[in-house]
């Protein structure tokens, strides 16, 4: 290496070093794997000796519906569509349940103008005020089997 390349390589390097320092101090960790994921919320929704399992979306709203369970609630058909059931108490973290849903078969939502549960068997037109909790995995069609259902919801 030459004179001139080595003076030319320490002038960088003493020109660079401070500004890649000022960078790395400015730059924001990355988040540990533990604050990236919290505990996946399922639950079981059980009801004449069967029983189907469901998660719940990771929303304020989910979080709140998921602190009140266990639940026994008696599920009413409503529009050939949905059951739906009044919770003991309504939900107030509620996020954008201005923005509504339009729901598809097995979606577990809440109206807010309403403070009700809703299960979807089947899809819907969009509603306003309507926030979906969570989704059934399988088995949603057993809804449409009955007007009312008596059903146990729980944490799985």
């Amino acid at each position: 290496m030459t004179r001139a390349r080595a003076v030319g390589v320490v002038v960088a390097a003493a020109f660079l070093g401070p500004c890649i320092a000022a960078l790395q101090a400015r730059a924001v960790p990355a988040p540990t794997v533990a604050a990236q994921t919290r505990p996946i919320m399922k639950i079981r929704i059980a009801f004449n000796a069967r029983a189907v399992t469901a998660t719940l979306a990771e929303s304020p709203a989910a979080r709140e519906f998921f602190a009140q369970l266990p639940l026994t609630l008696s599920l009413k058909d409503y529009a050939a569509t949905e059951k739906i059931a009044y919770l003991p108490r309504k939900l107030r973290a509620i996020e954008g349940g201005n923005a509504g849903l339009t729901p598809e078969p097995g979606d577990i939502a809440y109206y807010a103008p309403w403070g009700n549960l809703a299960i979807f068997y089947k899809g819907a037109d969009h509603a306003q005020g309507l926030v979906k909790l969570g989704h059934v995995h399988e088995g949603a069609e057993w809804l449409a089997t009955a007007s009312e259902l008596q059903v146990t919801i729980s944490k799985e």
